[in-house]
């Protein structure tokens, strides 16, 4: 359940008709959307957007109908945040995949509206809780901005006084008619490493298309890329700044099921593009240094 007084955020943050704070799934804290261009949801556990729904458009997020609403889980779907490392971290296997902040509970900082565009504004920091497993100092702020495209600021500063490293990927899960029959543009000739292979690098030929397991991190790309869904009927199109790889990932149905809160059938309706800076495009940052990373969802 969430720890916030939702009725008091509602109060002092809610805007009339646009933006409402509630509970929302398990009782966890959410900002709901509707605007006359597009309606969506943001949940405070993780700084997690579960929906970005245009008007007269198909829902753009997946999110699974078996995924756990709870503290200290991930929400499985929508947009789940990594941080401060991407997988398993590297010299902690008994760390939380992906980092710590995508089960941390943000703190929902204001909502403002801006013509037909809505922004909601969330922050997180380091803490006791965090030290265990990362002993920068550090804050962040995440913006996602709701209207007739999706877009999604996240920015790090170096809190301390000592330099660190992070990695950092925004892990989107698009809602799809069929992955077998998607396919992505934009990655012709780009290298990448091949985690279903021991990592080994190759080189994209062509459309990406989703044929068994994929997940690849492409590198030193910082281009659009489209998503055709011959099913839905549309592209969904997502261009970046300051981001130099872009994970591409679909579990198929082995490792699916293998996954409680995704089930056997599910990876069918989900193809996930992230925007990311990880592995060797992990970043530094100087005491008192920001960094910020955007992606920006929309359809064609």
């Amino acid at each position: 359940m969430a720890t916030v007084d939702i009725a008091e955020l509602e109060r002092r943050l809610g805007i009339p008709g646009v933006a409402r704070v509630l509970a929302g799934n398990g009782g966890l804290a959410k900002v709901q959307i509707a605007t006359p261009i597009a309606a969506g949801e943001v949940y405070l556990h993780g700084a997690h957007v579960t929906s970005w729904k245009p008007v007269g458009k198909e829902e753009v997020f997946f999110v699974s109908a078996n995924s756990l609403w709870q503290d200290g889980h991930a929400i499985r779907g929508g947009v789940p945040i990594c941080f401060p490392w991407f997988g398993d971290k590297a010299d902690d296997h008994h760390a939380p995949a992906h980092g710590f902040v995508r089960t941390k509970e943000w703190k929902l900082e204001k909502i403002t509206a801006n013509g037909s565009d809505v922004s909601v504004e969330l922050s997180t920091e380091s803490g006791p809780d965090t030290r265990q497993w990362y002993a920068a100092d550090f804050r962040l702020v995440y913006r996602v901005t709701y209207g007739s495209e999706l877009t999604l600021e996240l920015t790090m500063s170096n809190a301390g006084r000592e330099a660190l490293r992070f990695e950092e990927a925004l892990h989107a899960y698009h809602n799809v008619g069929d992955a077998t029959q998607a396919s992505i543009a934009g990655l012709d000739g780009i290298h990448y490493l091949d985690k279903t292979d021991s990592f080994r690098e190759k080189t994209q030929i062509g459309d990406v298309h989703i044929t068994a397991e994929t997940d690849r991190v492409y590198l030193n790309t910082s281009h659009s890329l489209t998503l055709a869904d011959p099913v839905l009927q549309r592209r969904i199109v997502v261009t970046k700044e300051n981001s130099l790889t872009t994970v591409v990932w679909n579990p198929w149905s082995e490792t699916a099921l293998t996954m409680s809160d995704l089930g056997q059938d599910q990876w069918k309706k989900m193809l996930c593009i992230e925007t990311s800076n990880v592995g060797q495009f992990a970043l530094e940052l100087r005491p008192g240094q920001q960094h910020m990373m955007k992606a920006t969802v929309s359809l064609a």
